[in-house]
């Protein structure tokens, strides 16, 4: 099971967070491809795993700079919100350091203003996989 850990000096502050690379998913590369597109090269982000998000969630910078469409919206309700709101989803790859990849995420375009993050982990991606939080260590692991 490919797996990585980070080990992060303030993880009470900053969160389980890791540098990862969101990219076009395997499907819509390969879509982009025959259509004689060009396929969006993955872009580096910093991403926290979070599990009291159901669904990956992205900025609209990082859509922005990958330059794709949205495959359909969803509602999504968060803390700071009183009704749900409506947001674009999104076919994406995500690129853990170790070579850790899941390929076919579906991530919710929405701001995280004033957050240090470009991009959440969410539930959606955890179940395919297995976190471990060691406080104590100041480090987490995610295997998939």
């Amino acid at each position: 099971m490919p797996s990585f850990t980070n080990q992060i000096a303030n993880l009470t502050q900053v969160g389980p967070i890791a540098e990862v690379l969101v990219g076009p998913s395997q499907a819509l590369a390969k879509a982009l491809q025959v259509k004689g597109s060009a396929v969006p090269q993955p872009i580096r982000v910093t991403a926290m795993v979070d599990t009291g998000a159901s669904s990956t969630v992205i900025t609209p910078s990082v859509v922005q700079a990958l330059g794709v469409q949205p495959v359909g919206v969803q509602q999504m309700s968060t803390p700071s919100t009183q009704q749900p709101v409506v947001v674009h989803q999104y076919d994406v790859s995500l690129h853990f350091p170790n070579g850790v990849t899941v390929h076919g995420a579906r991530a919710l375009e929405a701001p995280l203003g004033g957050q240090h993050i470009q991009c959440l982990i969410g539930r959606d991606v955890l179940q395919h996989g297995v976190l471990i939080y060691i406080g104590y260590a100041r480090q987490f692991t995610l295997s998939f």
